[in-house]
């Protein structure tokens, strides 16, 4: 490890002891709504194909251009929570997300809704400075209960995303969700720089320098390296999940609505839960084992729906008891995960999270892109296949990556 990074192992200043409710709660409903932009469309791939000329094949992509516009945000946004003014740039942030998601609602036809949710994926990163900005404002006792207190808010956001759009849909029509949205990012913009405190990072870096030391900081630290590569897995799975059950349910196996598939996705809300939770527990010292078990969850998952084709209600129960374990499974890993990170190297939050950000959303972009095209060529049993393959892979990356944790 260079000096340069061993210098900046000492925690960085920050403003409470414990962050107060109200803060808490404001960064976690506006990392939920922010993080929400990237899965209103999830659901409505076949309404939104319909609406815009974009073919089933191609349909996969609708959610993929997101994330992957999310991606470019996290390598490239994201590290300037490191050297500028925090609320600054969140409240930048949410202006072009609102503009993004304003044009999404008004298009009816392919190129400009694609280019508008790539807009969309790159500026709803807001969210992932508000994470980091919140572990740096407590001390380092208190740091795994804040992030999984924010982190339940933003899963929150991801989880009711999907049946929210499916319901704004089946009775208002596709663009409803966007231009609603739109309204309500600007109204947090707007909220945001009136209450949310202040943070101005104590080392200041030209930008190319900052983009040019997050290659330093992911080649020195293997904890880094081994989490991103797992959650990555992780998150695979989950959008491989949530992007093919909606086809499933619509199947004549089930033969749900719209509103029947939104009602389904609540179920997965529960999973949240283990958010909170896990943070306390990882502030206790229990991160190594606790991801073990998240992992293992995501993998269980996956396996006792293989007779979802069937159509009965057993096979329903089982797909809702799936979703709300693989759900838990994803949210504690998630939270497990950033907890040990920001420990690494403080002065550097917004980069090691741009990293790790980066590195499993381009899973969760190939989980989804992949999702609809193995359900199309292998059925449900592919896709179960599938996230069982993605969860024992994260398993085994991290066993083989135990050790070098240990000495990174």
């Amino acid at each position: 490890m260079s000096s340069q990074t061993t210098a900046t192992m000492a925690d960085t200043p920050h403003q409470y002891d414990e962050l107060p409710a109200w803060l808490t709660l404001l960064l976690a409903a506006g990392c939920g709504l922010i993080v929400a932009n990237l899965y209103y469309a999830q659901p409505l791939i076949g309404l939104i194909s319909e609406g815009t000329g974009i073919s089933l094949r191609l349909a996969g992509w609708i959610v993929t251009l997101t994330q992957i516009g999310y991606g470019l945000g996290l390598l490239f946004i994201v590290p300037l929570g490191d050297v500028m003014e925090n609320r600054k740039l969140v409240v930048r942030c949410l202006m072009v997300a609102a503009l993004g998601l304003l044009a999404a609602g008004l298009s009816s036809s392919a190129a400009p809704f694609l280019a508008a949710m790539a807009l969309v994926g790159v500026s709803s990163v807001a969210a992932q400075v508000l994470v980091p900005y919140g572990a740096s404002m407590v001390g380092e006792a208190a740091r795994g209960r804040t992030v999984g207190n924010i982190m339940s808010g933003l899963l929150l956001g991801i989880m009711l995303a999907r049946p929210v759009s499916s319901f704004t849909a089946s009775h208002l029509g596709w663009h409803a969700i966007f231009l609603g949205s739109a309204v309500l990012i600007a109204a947090l913009a707007a909220l945001l720089s009136r209450t949310m405190p202040e943070r101005q990072p104590p080392h200041a870096h030209r930008y190319v320098e900052l983009l040019a030391s997050m290659k330093a900081l992911m080649r020195e630290q293997p904890v880094l390296q081994v989490r991103a590569l797992c959650h990555a897995g992780v998150f695979a799975a989950f959008s491989l999940f949530w992007s093919t059950v909606p086809l499933l349910l619509a199947s004549p196996a089930f033969g749900f609505t719209q509103s029947g598939i939104a009602l389904f996705a609540l179920v997965g809300v529960a999973g949240a839960i283990a958010a909170p939770i896990t943070g306390r527990l990882a502030d206790r010292g229990h991160a190594r084992v606790g991801s073990l078990v998240a992992m293992a969850l995501v993998t269980l998952s996956f396996t006792f729906t293989w007779p979802a084709t069937q159509g009965s209600a057993i096979t329903l129960v089982l797909l809702g008891l799936a979703a709300i374990v693989l759900d838990m499974g994803v949210s504690a890993n998630l939270v497990l995960s950033q907890r040990e990170i920001y420990a690494l190297a403080p002065h550097a939050r917004g980069r090691l999270n741009s990293l790790f950000m980066a590195t499993f959303f381009l899973g969760g972009a190939l989980g989804s892109a992949c999702g609809v095209y193995v359900y199309a060529q292998g059925g449900w049993h592919g896709v179960v296949a599938m996230g069982s393959g993605l969860g024992l892979a994260a398993l085994a990356v991290f066993l083989a990556g135990a050790r070098r944790m240990a000495r990174g």
